[in-house]
């Protein structure tokens, strides 16, 4: 019974020590998410008026002809595709809805005939991959959240360079963006959005076009379009990457407090098989000396 007990407490012990671990760290998550979701709502309205911006220049000049406009550009028909997960564990399903999102994309790219291209960022997208003998062509880990306007700069400078190049080998002729959209607290969504050709990715389905101004464009619309695209890209990016942060930080605080409730589960079901062997061996011990006092009584001798 005694080392039964010692068993117990051992294990209580242990989950006690996980707790607090468990319980830090949903603090430090329930913390960093109203910093990361002020970093989305102060990204998003830039992004949102260059894809603005890029839809009334292609809106009111339909003359103009760039690479990333052409809905119909086809050369080599690889499709790259960034997908955004996390860096560490202890986010429950975050990085997993992500790596589902992008293997539906791919699966879907492959049935019109299409090669997708990984391009990930995070070390749990690289190992799962990587596992499958299916590494990306390139891989941003690890990274900081204070990294992330050089790494969207950084992507971005990636994307357009493999989404221009000449070499049949690294040209793209589309671009995806798979991450986790930030709606709530409570509620984030991975989402796959096309980022090249361009288009305002958005929009919701049955949602009215968009009314643009009438622009005037100097020197032309073609300049105009050569300075507003690297912008776009990388705004893009840039606000995903944060949404991306902001629903792993709202998705650990979520996997944390379930596993600091599973923690005192545990210590509750430990405390009670510990009583209860106490009980037990008490129970025990009583019967033993009444047993033995009786053994005593019938020999018909006492101890002196």
């Amino acid at each position: 019974m005694g080392a039964q007990q010692r068993e117990y407490k051992k294990r209580i012990t242990s989950a006690q020590g996980m707790k607090k671990i468990f319980k830090a760290k949903e603090m430090v998550a329930a913390s960093r998410i109203a910093k990361a979701h002020a970093r989305v709502l102060a990204t998003t309205p830039y992004a949102e008026a260059i894809t603005r911006a890029i839809g009334a220049v292609a809106t009111h000049s339909t003359d103009v002809e760039h690479p990333f406009l052409d809905q119909e550009r086809s050369e080599t028909g690889r499709a790259g595709i960034l997908l955004i997960t996390a860096d560490r564990g202890m986010t429950g399903s975050y990085s997993h809805n992500a790596i589902r999102a992008a293997e539906e994309l791919a699966n879907h790219l492959i049935d019109e005939g299409k090669t997708p291209v990984l391009y990930i960022v995070g070390r749990k997208g690289e190992t799962y991959y990587t596992f499958r003998n299916r590494p990306p062509v390139t891989a941003w880990t690890p990274f900081q959240e204070s990294e992330i306007p050089a790494l969207g700069h950084e992507i971005a400078q990636r994307l357009t360079g493999d989404l221009l190049s000449e070499d049949p080998e690294v040209h793209l002729d589309e671009a995806y963006l798979v991450g986790t959209r930030f709606l709530s607290r409570f509620r984030q969504v991975a989402r796959a959005t096309r980022l090249v050709p361009l288009e305002v990715v958005d929009a919701e389905a049955g949602a009215e076009a968009p009314s643009y101004p009438l622009y005037e464009f100097a020197p032309d619309a073609e300049t105009v379009m050569d300075e507003l695209i690297p912008r776009y890209l990388e705004s893009r990016i840039v606000n995903l990457l944060m949404q991306s942060m902001a629903s792993e930080h709202a998705a650990t605080q979520r996997a944390m407090k379930t596993a600091t409730d599973n923690a005192e589960q545990q210590i509750r079901k430990f405390t009670r098989l510990a009583n209860s062997a106490r009980q037990a061996e008490i129970t025990q011990e009583i019967s033993e000396i009444v047993g033995g006092a009786d053994a005593l009584s019938g020999s018909g001798r006492t101890e002196r």
